[in-house]
């Protein structure tokens, strides 16, 4: 049950807000002493807690509720407070809801104000607990699938990459082929490392062949071997990438860009793993684990005459998508500090310009623009510019008002902070309230320390 636990040294206010709360399903427990509330916090599941600011007859300093505040910061740092005060202290309640109290309220209050604000915050906090739920889960999922397999120390916090791991980790272990899709620079070589990794051969070789960097007519040669004077060129016999992957991992990058002719040959090896090298007759025999990825649409080139639909089938037994950085925003800044290695911070501006900024070519991209930028800030923080990314990102991120961060950069605050409110509103140059405002206003919750 929604808990409220009002510390005030006056029985009969402790007594009226128990009655007001009560009338309205909140349950209200009390203590007399700032002593007696901070033990009860120990025993009890409170929500919110209404304290006083003045707990002794002979002064109006507010120094005891300061010091009660203080106490509640340290022992429950996002457990929201509500300040009780008279005006002789209103300065002191300015100052603490400065400091990251949630609000305060005069004496005598306004029941209904005092009702809404405990209301809001109530709401906060129930909707924290769901999102907290979700979010340990998620976060469980992401360490168990840690232990469990090896992801070569791939960076990641996003449940869109969780998915995408936890399918390529699945079907490491069989030995059909697995089509990876996914645009440029998002790390599709990773992924086909983490299968070969987690796979029965993983004891053996791992060969990448990247099909769009070499010319047509070398590609057959670089698959599948040569014999000397095959072409032009072919000084003496050369091994393919399939007899280099034997016993172990064949990674296909760009598969698209194979020609009709290379394709055809595949084919053959992938349903009897024998092929001949170019100029050769004699026939050769592997056991080749084959994984493809691709960015082009290739049932668009099967339907243009340019792709063979009996080699897409073979080759897309599995596919694995893996989405594009835009897509995994919670990614972007484990990576970003990732790259930096700790040679250099990040300023606030420069945060929010790598979370607003649609990354088209994607990890690549901010891998290159992290190493650029770390070159360039000298032992200060960087700044928007030295990111060197497009113009109008840049100036959008450097003029925005900080005051008023997006969702996304609110989100991945309070996410680098593993949910801690207060540790999220200090990197945002924010109060907690302020910040609790902004969570309200995106929709969004976080865990109570």
């Amino acid at each position: 049950m929604r808990t409220v636990l009002i510390i005030d040294d006056n029985p009969a206010v402790g007594e009226a807000l128990s009655l007001l709360l009560s009338l309205h399903d909140v349950r209200p427990l009390v203590a007399l002493t700032p002593e007696d509330g901070l033990a009860m916090l120990e025993r009890e599941a409170v929500d919110v807690v209404i304290q006083d600011m003045n707990f002794t007859a002979d002064t109006t300093s507010g120094e005891e509720g300061v010091e009660l505040f203080r106490a509640l910061r340290e022992r429950h740092t996002d457990l929201p407070v509500i300040l009780l005060t008279a005006w002789t202290h209103l300065e002191t309640a300015v100052e603490l809801v400065k400091a990251g109290a949630a609000d305060y309220l005069a004496k005598p209050w306004d029941d209904a104000k005092l009702l809404q604000t405990v209301e809001n915050l109530l709401e906060l906090s129930e909707s924290t607990r769901e999102v907290n739920r979700t979010r340990q889960e998620r976060r469980k999922r992401r360490e168990a699938l840690q232990r469990k397999y090896d992801l070569d120390g791939l960076v990641f916090a996003s449940e869109a990459m969780a998915r995408t791991l936890d399918l390529a980790c699945q079907v490491a272990r069989s030995d059909v082929p697995v089509l990876i899709t996914g645009p440029n620079g998002a790390g599709k070589e990773r992924i086909a490392a983490i299968v070969h990794a987690n796979s029965a051969v993983r004891n053996g070789a791992f060969i990448a062949v990247n099909c769009g960097a070499l010319p047509g007519e070398l590609i057959e040669a670089e698959l599948f071997g040569a014999e000397a004077g095959a072409y032009t060129g072919a000084n003496k016999a050369r091994e393919g990438r399939f007899e280099l992957a034997d016993g172990g991992t064949l990674f296909l990058d760009e598969i698209g860009n194979l020609p009709l002719p290379g394709q055809m040959k595949l084919l053959r090896v992938l349903e009897t793993g024998q092929f001949e090298r170019l100029g050769s007759g004699r026939t050769r025999k592997v056991k080749v684990r084959v994984l493809s990825a691709t960015n082009a649409d290739l049932k668009a080139m099967i339907r243009a005459g340019t792709f063979r639909e009996d080699l897409y089938y073979r080759l897309n037994v599995i596919d694995v998508n893996l989405p594009p950085l835009s897509e995994r925003i919670d990614d972007i800044m484990p990576l970003a500090e990732h790259f930096l290695a700790g040679r250099a911070e990040l300023s606030e501006a420069a945060r929010e310009a790598l979370l607003t900024y649609p990354w088209p070519g994607n990890v690549r991209e901010l891998k290159n623009a992290i190493e650029r930028a770390s070159l360039l800030a000298n032992n200060t923080p960087i700044t928007p510019e030295q990111l060197n990314l497009p113009q109008h990102s840049v100036t959008a991120a450097a003029v925005r008002n900080l005051d008023e961060p997006s969702r996304e950069v609110v989100e991945a605050a309070l996410n680098k902070a593993d949910g801690v409110v207060s540790r999220a509103a200090q990197s945002l140059g924010l109060s907690r309230q302020a910040l609790y405002r902004r969570m309200e206003r995106y929709g969004l919750a976080t865990q109570q320390a």
